[in-house]
């Protein structure tokens, strides 16, 4: 059982900058592959980033990639997102998720999910 705790969010300015948190608990966080997702009112949640369990490697989506940073931190329990240029349409509430076996952009690849943190981006 993982439990994940986002952090970081808040109210920015377009082009603005924020740094997500996500603490895990448990002494196997090293042995899930992490992603970050975002939902935006009205809808669907959909794939931000991820990482594999050593850090080795990283995806993106689209609309992120050159913006936003996945990283972690396996000593600390901790994976990040930081959010260079922020724009109006990244205001969503961001959740972070850990999967067992494989990374993918797929929701249901994830087995365990935070609670969410909101991001608000004015122009």
């Amino acid at each position: 059982q993982v439990q994940l705790v986002e952090s970081g969010g808040g109210s920015v300015q377009a082009g603005g900058s924020l740094r997500l948190s996500c603490a895990a608990s448990g002494r196997t966080f090293s042995s899930y592959g992490m992603g970050w997702f975002r939902q935006a009112p009205g809808k669907e949640r959909e794939f931000v980033a991820s990482i594999s369990k050593t850090g080795g490697s990283t995806f993106y989506a689209d609309s992120v990639k050159g913006r936003f940073t996945i990283s972690r931190d396996n000593a600390k329990n901790t994976v990040y997102l930081q959010m260079n240029s922020l724009k109006p349409e990244d205001t969503a509430v961001y959740y972070c998720a850990a999967a067992r076996v494989v990374i993918t952009p797929s929701i249901k690849d994830y087995d365990y999910w935070g609670q969410g943190t909101q991001v608000t981006v004015s122009s």
